[in-house]
């Protein structure tokens, strides 16, 4: 039996269905599925989402993330190759979610065909293929609330811009006068290179590949559910010209990630040798996980 702090939802995806709620698409980028479809969220799914959201900002503190860190990014996990890493993630399907019979493989491969359509260049239809790779963390026993989810600074002031900013009041850091302050442990325009952000999958994987890709495919693995910067600008004070700049492809990659999935799956036989090539082409022959 799941352990109700552990996962309050149902399946990962809840999460991904309420950033919709939240930024919905006037014309998605999916097939076979409309705007309607999107939000038909019943009371009792926002109910879960509340719950992962208390459980996410009261525990996501400065010294969790420094602990997190410090635990999972020596990659000494597992190791294994790239293609039995993607099968690793196919775990992670939950038998209860309704919307979709698809994995998590097809889901990543929708989102890279759907940038491969647009004629990206390759690193991004890379990063398509990856960008929720991070999500193995829960197959390491992580909680739900540090895996998924909006991200957000840590070790300075939580903005009301973030996704239940009520939540955060319990919080330790909410009244420690060493991070409350609108710049906390930081300093004005520092830059997000100098800036921890909470726990989850997007950090994860940028440091899985972070010397494999080129750095705008970066900061989309890295920052790509950090809603209340690329879409409510509420860290402006900490980011300098040079997150600016990279934020354009964040903002970019966005719509692919939020709009890309269909309950269509990929032809994995006709797809199989281009992606056996970018794979190559990019990542070394084992992740470390």
């Amino acid at each position: 039996m799941k352990n109700p702090e552990s996962a309050p939802l149902k399946s990962l995806d809840v999460w991904e269905e309420d950033v919709l709620l939240r930024y919905p698409d006037p014309e998605t980028i999916a097939e076979g599925k409309s705007k309607e479809d999107y939000r038909n969220y019943d009371s009792p799914e926002r109910d879960t989402v509340r719950e992962f959201y208390r459980l996410n900002h009261t525990y996501q503190t400065y010294d969790f993330v420094m602990k997190k860190r410090e635990e999972f990014l020596k990659f000494n996990k597992k190791e294994m190759p790239v293609w039995d890493a993607f099968q690793f993630l196919n775990q992670l399907v939950d038998d209860s979610d309704p919307d979709t019979d698809l994995d998590q493989f097809q889901h990543l491969l929708q989102t890279s065909e759907a940038i491969r359509r647009d004629g990206h260049p390759d690193w991004f239809v890379m990063v398509g293929l990856m960008h929720d790779m991070g999500k193995v963390l829960c197959l390491f026993g992580e909680p739900q609330w540090a895996v998924v989810g909006d991200t957000f600074p840590v070790g300075c002031a939580y903005s009301d811009k973030i996704v239940y900013p009520e939540y955060f009041k319990n919080n330790p850091d909410f009244n420690n006068e060493k991070y409350n302050t609108k710049y906390g442990v930081y300093t004005p325009n520092c830059g997000l290179r100098n800036v921890n952000m909470s726990w989850g999958h997007d950090e994860y994987v940028y440091q899985m590949v972070k010397d494999s890709l080129p750095e705008q495919g970066l900061y989309m693995l890295r920052y790509h559910s950090f809603y209340s910067q690329h879409r409510e600008h509420a860290y402006d004070h900490l980011m300098d010209d040079h997150d600016r700049e990279m934020f354009k492809w964040v903002k970019l990659f966005n719509p692919y990630d939020l709009y890309s999935k269909n309950p269509n799956p990929p032809d994995w036989k006709e797809l199989r040798p281009y992606y056996e090539g970018l794979v190559a082409k990019y990542l070394p022959a084992t992740l470390k996980l």
